[in-house]
């Protein structure tokens, strides 16, 4: 007797559309990324349901639960900290800041300078000071940290720290760090630095969404008041001396006084986030690792933290605020352009309104898939009045942002959903004319070494098909 296969066939196909529409309406995703979810899981059961479990899970509760106990574990910190004297901010500034705020990412603190550093290099050299002049500690978390040339020298300024007696700490991802290996760190381990993998991959069910919930911050503190921030992982495509003419255009900053204690909380909760010991503050150490540093003059400034954690999506909030309350210009650069509907409609409306609206994305991305979509953008928002530029070669990797005379932002975050919703960013938004004026004539600089995306591209046939398939995979690159 043969057994009813098209029967059989069909109830699983019953069985898996039905779960999966259940699931999908559990998570509460935007009824289009619903539908289309749908739709794919009708028409594609297989291909959707592993491209599904790779990148598709946006909810990370169990992770949630641990992320919580981190920030409980810290609450000592935020306890222990002085009353602050604040800067006084021009209105559009306040309102912005407000919005940071409330989304509880602190109020703005004033630094006691701030250093724009474009040149990987110099980059490398300021962090190797850093480091050198430690005292008591060196946090280091980063998406990409090669076992290169680049990696194996800070590497090794880490490991004289350690002999010194200073606390070394760091955190790498698991995925965007897989070329490292345990032993690359086995020196630095043998002299006390600690090491951790963030949100490792494993052979499990729990680790199968590996695409998601990454740290993409590139953040180093010492001494819990030098503070950096920005795009430059470490690697040697930052270096020209090991790239020459194909090192990244990249932006990174440096900064000192207390609003590095926000950079060290959210170290810290990635560090008690990932597997091992949990890092305790009590009376005793409080303020070896917050120490005081209270200014009544600098440069007004917020530290704004976002991820999958908060639903809240701080960055993505504050970025979609100041596309909204831009007056005079918008000036944005980013290496990957892939916005979902309400930031491409706030760009689009602010050009309505008069706005002078800039972006330069690079020529050529470090992803085929992602450099594609972003032409479809390019395209729909140059045909909306936005400027866009193509800068490169070489790889134009910053991630800045000038709103007006208001705000000047330098971050870790990509203009993509995978950014604001599903990895770990932050940001620096700097209140300060001088700053911002730094920023703008670097943006000046970069378009002077750019060509504006042509108005008439006609790419292939089969170019634009990949483009537009790409281009439907945005909510995941």
């Amino acid at each position: 007797m043969s057994l009813p296969w098209f029967e059989i066939f069909l109830a699983s196909y019953l069985v898996w559309v039905v779960a999966a529409c259940i699931t999908l309406l559990g998570e509460r995703r935007s009824p289009t990324a619903t539908l289309a979810w749908i739709f794919a899981f009708i028409a594609l059961p297989v291909v959707s349901g592993l491209y599904y479990m790779v990148f598709g899970p946006r909810r990370m509760d169990r992770k949630r639960v641990r992320y919580d106990r981190a920030r409980r574990a810290l609450r000592r910190a935020r306890e222990s900290e002085p009353a602050r004297e604040k800067p006084a901010l021009e209105p559009g500034a306040a309102g912005l800041a407000r919005v940071a705020q409330r989304l509880d990412q602190g109020e703005p603190l004033f630094a006691k300078s701030v250093r724009l550093i474009d040149d990987g290099d110099e980059y490398l050299g300021a962090l190797e000071q850093a480091i050198a002049e430690a005292a008591h500690h060196v946090h280091m978390e980063y998406y990409i940290w090669e076992p290169d040339a680049t990696g194996t020298r800070l590497r090794d300024a880490l490991v004289k720290a350690a002999q010194r007696g200073v606390e070394v700490r760091v955190i790498y991802d698991d995925v965007g760090s897989g070329s490292l290996k345990r032993a690359f760190w086995e020196t630095l381990r043998q002299e006390g630095g600690q090491v951790r993998a963030f949100n490792r991959v494993r052979l499990a069910i729990a680790s199968i969404h590996f695409a998601n919930f990454r740290t993409h911050r590139k953040i180093a503190i010492v001494d819990g008041l030098v503070g950096f921030l920005g795009g430059m992982n470490v690697h040697d495509a930052i270096s020209a001396l090991q790239s020459g003419k194909a090192a990244w255009r990249d932006q990174h900053v440096c900064f000192e006084g207390e609003p590095a204690h926000r950079l060290q909380r959210v170290f810290l909760e990635s560090w008690n986030y990932c597997r091992g010991s949990a890092m305790r503050l009590t009376a005793n150490n409080v303020e070896k690792y917050f120490p005081s540093s209270a200014a009544h003059a600098g440069v007004p400034m917020q530290v704004i933290a976002s991820g999958p954690d908060d639903p809240a999506a701080p960055l993505y909030a504050f970025f979609l605020a100041a596309f909204s309350t831009a007056r005079s210009r918008i000036l944005l650069q980013t290496p990957y352009l892939v916005p979902d509907e309400p930031l491409e409609t706030a760009l689009r409306i602010a050009v309505l309104r008069g706005v002078d609206v800039e972006v330069i994305v690079p020529k050529r991305g470090d992803s085929r898939i992602v450099t594609a979509a972003s032409h479809t953008y390019c395209e729909s928002m140059r045909r909306a009045g936005v400027k866009v530029y193509q800068f490169g070669p070489p790889m134009l990797h910053a991630k800045t942002l000038v709103i007006d005379d208001t705000v000047g932002i330098v971050g870790t975050a990509n203009m993509d959903n995978r950014s604001f919703r599903l990895n770990f960013e932050i940001a620096a938004a700097f209140y300060d004319a001088k700053v911002i004026a730094r920023l703008v004539r670097r943006f000046e600089e970069d378009r002077a070494e750019s060509r504006t995306f042509p108005a008439r591209r006609r790419p292939e046939r089969l170019t634009a098909l990949l483009e537009s398939v790409a281009r439907l995979t945005s909510p995941v690159l």
